[in-house]
């Protein structure tokens, strides 16, 4: 594999079943840290201006994305899915597809499901994929391990939010630069 560094222009973001009723599954990640680094990552989206697709799943009652999302990007277009695997639904991947980015980044809960099914198949679909583990919760540590090891085999990369602010922040002398380091700084604020 080469190195090959995020450009924001060719990337997008997939924020698979960050929701009530399901973010809360996740047993690997501290549901508080998770939601700190979902904001994260939806404000370096928004800074770099990189398109984002929410994806929820089937759920009673009113599906609430996590409201960090929101707080950084407003309230986007729920893809609600009937599939275990955001490629397996028209409707969300032509959303992504349609974004026109060769890189996705993904996020969500859970690791095992809608993340490992969504980047396999990204892949598949000649993207570029890569996987922001502090940014996704695994039902278990064991099967959480065995999600990201299959992933890392077939090709796609498995990365943290400091990589990605690192990679996109870029030159830190520059606005977007500073900006980006200041959103680690935050995230790493008690």
């Amino acid at each position: 594999m080469t190195y090959k560094t995020l450009e924001p222009a060719d990337t997008a973001v997939l924020f698979a079943d960050l929701q009530a009723g399901i973010i809360e599954l996740g047993v690997t990640n501290e549901l508080a840290r998770l939601r700190r680094v979902v904001s994260a990552l939806a404000k370096l989206a928004a800074l770099f201006e990189m398109p984002a697709i929410v994806t929820t799943a089937p759920a009673e009652g009113e599906r609430r994305v996590t409201p960090e999302i929101a707080a950084a990007l407003g309230d986007l277009k729920q893809h609600c899915r009937n599939t275990t695997d955001a490629f397996t639904h028209a409707e969300t991947k032509d959303a992504i597809l349609r974004t026109g980015r060769k890189t996705l980044l993904v996020a969500g809960v859970a690791t095992e499901i809608i993340v490992q099914h969504s980047a396999l198949s990204g892949m598949a679909n000649g993207l570029a994929v890569q996987v922001v583990v502090d940014a996704c919760g695994g039902l278990s540590a064991r099967t959480e391990d065995a999600a990201l090891r299959r992933l890392v085999q077939a090709g796609v990369v498995t990365t943290s939010i400091a990589s990605v602010a690192g990679q996109l922040a870029g030159d830190f002398t520059q606005p977007r630069g500073a900006q980006a380091l200041g959103v680690l700084y935050e995230l790493a604020s008690p």
